[in-house]
């Protein structure tokens, strides 16, 4: 399988090796914030020979460094080579790895804590106020540093908070720079940045113009087709590509009968005025036969897959040399389809084996992206701002948000139910303070009152969350009397619906999909 990366290759950047802390891809975003490229690489997968890496972080881990199970890897052709910058774990694998000792003495932190920085000139702290709060988050600690490390910072529990390697560019912070937590963490990291030389030159003019001429040259004159979803990664996608190859470019819709209601008119609506070429296919009945009787949600979001794959295989056949398949993966789709540590946490439709069966080339030019990126990019390509600012919707659709099998008329109930909350979103000036809502269809049936008869019908949960990645989300604090106009709307409108609930958890420990 040959995968098109849509980056150029001798663009400046930081190697963030990750450990497998949860906060990895929040470091990644931060270095991106200050408008410096940078890429996520397995703690075991150092990009040797790469003559535009610039710097190295390395991040936490849920691992003492003192587990057998705990990743390492050795940093002896990294440090001193690269300017580094371990956080936490990272800083704790250097110290013990050079002669240090790392352990649970009763010094343990969480949290916030009050750290004070060393009087001088370091370049890592030098600019720091004397005084501020940081984030904490380890059970483990140094205890002794090696002599040629110098401690730069302390706090109330922890005497080597931070330190600087005599020698080496090299520094360790046992807290977290990255979490918004940390008063002046953006600061440490963008010294961070300057100490590595880098340009802070990465924008979203500055991607849009190296992607589009890479683009160019590795597609040619083949023919690329687009599985659009509707949604703003694979909207984004689809101008960037028809900006680099105009039309060459063919672009897919397909209406699986788990679009939201009217998905299927308005998003062809929209493309046309995009000037895309596109195709739209109804496949409800297709999907709906498949799904029969099926409740696994990992089997529904499978079988949603292979339809895609019948899908396009069936279109693309259709049409001449079609030498690529582009899709609007984004890094969170790969990060949580595989994560370092080999667990799936679930999969996702724009990660798996579609080139294989349609024996077509993968194209996927935003895969190194967070989702606030793909929409700085999306403004900067002149897209609409009600394009780019749409919720997020997964490419299953309702599918997942239906639990239990799959009718016609559950769909129906989900459909009309998600578009009343939306509706109202908008309406209420909601909708941009939220990054995700929708309506989701429990296989619960309660008893209720309308008028004087005795009802046993359907319940639909409520889902909102704030975020701004999707790593982490809290459920929105919608205002009661709005909460109250939504689902009055919803049980006297929805026929077979006769109760409403507000899902109010956060992921984690929940996910922001019930399925």
């Amino acid at each position: 399988m040959n995968r098109l990366n849509a980056t150029n290759p001798m663009h400046e950047k930081i190697v963030i090796l990750d450990f497998g802390s949860q906060t990895t891809q929040l470091i990644g975003r931060r270095v991106r914030e200050l408008n410096t490229y940078c890429e996520i690489v397995p703690y075991n997968k150092f990009p040797f020979g790469d003559a535009s890496v610039k710097g190295v972080i390395l991040s936490g881990s849920p691992f003492s460094v003192n587990d057998d199970n705990a990743f390492k890897t050795d940093l002896e052709e990294i440090r001193g080579r690269y300017p580094v910058l371990g956080i936490c774990y990272g800083a704790q694998l250097m110290a013990s790895t050079s002669g240090g000792e790392v352990g649970n003495h009763g010094s343990r932190e969480y949290g916030r804590a009050h750290l004070r920085v060393q009087e001088g000139r370091d370049l890592l702290l030098g600019n720091i106020a004397q005084e501020s709060q940081v984030w904490m988050s380890h059970g483990d600690t140094i205890v002794r540093i090696p002599d040629h490390f110098r401690v730069i910072a302390s706090t109330e529990d922890v005497a080597m908070a931070a330190y600087r390697i005599e020698g080496e560019q090299t520094w360790g912070v046992q807290f977290h720079p990255e979490v918004f937590h940390t008063e002046q963490g953006t600061m440490i990291l963008d010294n961070f940045l300057s100490i590595c030389g880098v340009k802070k030159d990465w924008t979203p003019a500055s991607f849009i113009e190296s992607t589009v001429q890479e683009l160019r040259e590795q597609l040619g004159d083949d023919k690329v087709i687009l599985a659009l979803s509707g949604g703003v990664d694979s909207s984004v996608t689809a101008v960037l590509l028809n900006r680099a190859i105009g039309r060459n470019l063919t672009c897919i819709f397909v209406d699986h009968g788990l679009l939201r209601k009217n998905e299927f008119e308005t998003v062809l609506e929209n493309y046309e005025h995009l000037g895309l070429n596109v195709i739209g296919v109804d496949a409800k009945q297709h999907f709906y036969e498949a799904l029969a009787g099926v409740t696994d949600p990992e089997q529904k979001r499978k079988i949603i897959g292979k339809g895609f794959i019948d899908t396009f295989d069936r279109e693309a056949h259709k049409l001449e040399d079609i030498k690529w398949l582009a899709q609007g993966t984004i890094y969170p789709d790969i990060i949580e389809s595989l994560s370092i540590t080999g667990v799936t946490i679930k999969s996702h439709h724009n990660v798996g084996g579609l080139p294989e069966k349609m024996n077509l080339r993968l194209c996927e030019p935003l895969k190194l992206l967070f989702k606030d990126e793909v929409r700085r990019i999306g403004l900067e390509l002149g897209m609409q701002p009600h394009l780019i600012h749409r919720h997020p919707f997964p490419g299953p659709g309702l599918g997942i948000r239906i639990l239990g099998d799959i009718t016609p008329e559950k769909v129906r109930m989900a459909q009309e139910a998600d578009d009343i909350f939306i509706s109202n979103l908008r309406s209420a000036g909601l909708y941009d303070q939220v990054w995700q809502a929708g309506a989701i269809l429990l296989p619960v049936q309660s008893v209720g009152v309308m008028g004087d008869e005795r009802t046993y019908e359907n319940t639909i949960a409520l889902r909102a969350v704030t975020s701004t990645d999707a790593m982490t989300a809290d459920w929105a604090h919608l205002p009661y009397p709005f909460l109250s106009k939504v689902s009055n709307e919803i049980i006297n409108k929805v026929k077979g619906v006769n109760r409403v609930v507000y899902d109010i958890s956060s992921k984690p420990p929940a996910t922001i999909e019930w399925e």
